[in-house]
């Protein structure tokens, strides 16, 4: 008898709800500044500058949170790796591009000549603005089941585009949380317009989810369940209602609760996440394989297990260390 039931049922679920969980971490912060990098020209040289510095703390380690959630498919779920990669082999590869783009435009753009620094400040805006199209790529052909069809490729070039601007927005309300003045300013009208990128987005994903397969529908929209998930759909008109509002209002007087968008546009993500987590359980790969089906050997799993209980609580750890340590408003941004 096993001391925790079958270890064929609980240790997928597990790794399940732990690759999810680092997903929506990745989504969220890495999320938020990719989205600055995104509005980098509609900044001027010192806002551009300042955007940097509310960032610079934080990005290296938003990223481990990606690297994680590929981990644990990789080990845990390989036959799912194998089929999302092989499918998503050009989008992943166009994100790789973006992403080393960025990395290296971050550090470059402070330390180059005056002449050179608008070259990898434009570099820094084209990698981010490739990253987050290739994700909203990604997303829209894994949400069609991630079949290259005429129709499935339109839906996800759409998303490409709602994600983006999603991403723009909860970074504009990153920054009105990380900054003051005439920055401020404008990241509020940028999250003005944003916001509606972000609901158009989750509303086509809403709307087209379901009729991916009948199973997908009778999860939705049958009789009770209709009744028992009323909640998240309901719960994210009030936030973008809530939202709005804020944004209309700010900044508020002393700068007061400027952290208020931010954590509203972060449990938006959160109910939209939940909402496409329900849909497709138990598939790891729409309607073609099951997290139980390919999830690696229990014994495996198991010592997969002991290790994710050390790198877990050290990435979250280190994340937590530094937020609290550069927590407040982002200072100039100094390399000497």
């Amino acid at each position: 008898m096993y001391l925790f039931g079958d270890p064929t049922i609980w240790l997928p679920f597990v790794f399940a709800f732990l690759m999810g969980v680092a997903i929506l971490i990745y989504v969220v912060l890495d999320g938020f500044d990719l989205g600055v990098g995104v509005l980098f020209p509609f900044a001027d040289g010192e806002e551009k500058d300042r955007m940097i510095a509310s960032i610079g703390p934080f990005w290296d380690a938003n990223e481990t949170w990606l690297v994680l959630a590929i981990g644990l498919m990789l080990v845990a779920f390989p036959a799912a790796h194998g089929e999302i990669l092989t499918a998503l082999y050009l989008p992943v590869t166009i994100m790789l591009i973006g992403l080393i783009l960025r990395g290296v435009a971050f550090e470059f753009r402070v330390k180059a000549p005056a002449a050179y620094k608008r070259l990898w400040d434009n570099a820094f805006f084209a990698g981010s603005l490739i990253t987050s199209l290739s994700q909203g790529f990604m997303l829209g052909l894994y949400v069609m089941g991630l079949d290259w069809t005429w129709g499935n490729v339109g839906f996800a070039m759409l998303t490409a585009v709602f994600l983006t601007v999603g991403y723009s927005f909860i970074g504009a309300t990153w920054i009105i949380h990380k900054t003051d003045g005439g920055l401020q300013f404008k990241a509020v009208s940028w999250a003005q317009g944003g916001i509606w990128g972000l609901v158009l987005g989750i509303g086509a994903i809403s709307l087209a989810t379901p009729f991916v397969s009948d199973r997908i529908f009778d999860k939705w929209f049958s009789f009770p369940s209709i009744l028992y998930l009323s909640p998240l759909p309901i719960l994210s008109g009030l936030l973008v209602v809530w939202l709005w509002s804020m944004l209309r209002r700010m900044p508020f007087e002393a700068d007061a609760r400027s952290w208020l968008p931010f954590a509203a546009a972060t449990a938006l993500w959160l109910l939209a996440f939940a909402g496409m987590a329900y849909s497709f359980y138990p598939y790891v790969v729409p309607e073609k394989l099951t997290i139980y089906d390919a999830a690696s050997a229990p014994e495996s799993l198991f010592i997969i297990l002991i290790g994710t209980c050390i790198v877990l609580p050290t990435i979250l750890g280190y994340s937590v260390l530094a937020y609290t340590i550069f927590r407040g408003k982002a200072t100039e941004l100094r390399y000497d």
